[in-house]
């Protein structure tokens, strides 16, 4: 019983992502983003991050430059990408096979799909006294 304690819940692996995902933000992009949110499904990892368009990249669009900050933000996500990968494999211990991104300038939003070599260890976190209904004869 103690090693299934031990293993995390998809909740807690899930914070510590969006924890980790908004530091790298400050650390390598000097930019606070307003949230982070991950879901972890089987092998697959959804990254949102609001506000994750930093002032430069604003800027640009605001001037018109709207090719410009979608370069910049191509070239920002390419930084973020190795460490990215790296926090997922400390956090969920297993490897990152692909990683898909995407952010809309407009809204001010990124999402990530991470795909993972294979689905983290998660201890479910619903209680046992719940069960699915049983069919009863009539």
């Amino acid at each position: 019983m103690t090693g299934e304690t031990s293993v995390p819940t998809r909740g807690t692996l899930e914070r510590s992502l969006a924890q980790g995902i908004q530091a790298l933000y400050r650390s390598l992009l000097g930019h606070q983003t307003s949230q982070a949110l991950c879901n972890l499904l089987d092998n697959k990892l959804i990254i949102v991050i609001e506000n994750a368009i930093t002032q430069p990249e604003k800027a640009l669009v605001h001037n018109g430059q709207e090719d410009l900050a979608a370069q910049v933000r191509s070239q920002l996500e390419s930084v973020l990408e190795l460490p990215l990968k790296e926090l997922i494999k400390q956090v969920l211990g297993v490897g990152v096979t692909d990683l898909l991104s995407d952010a809309t300038l407009e809204t001010g939003r990124t999402g990530t799909i991470a795909i993972l070599e294979s689905a983290p260890k998660v201890r479910d976190a619903i209680s046992k006294s719940k069960t699915p209904l049983e069919a009863t004869d009539g």
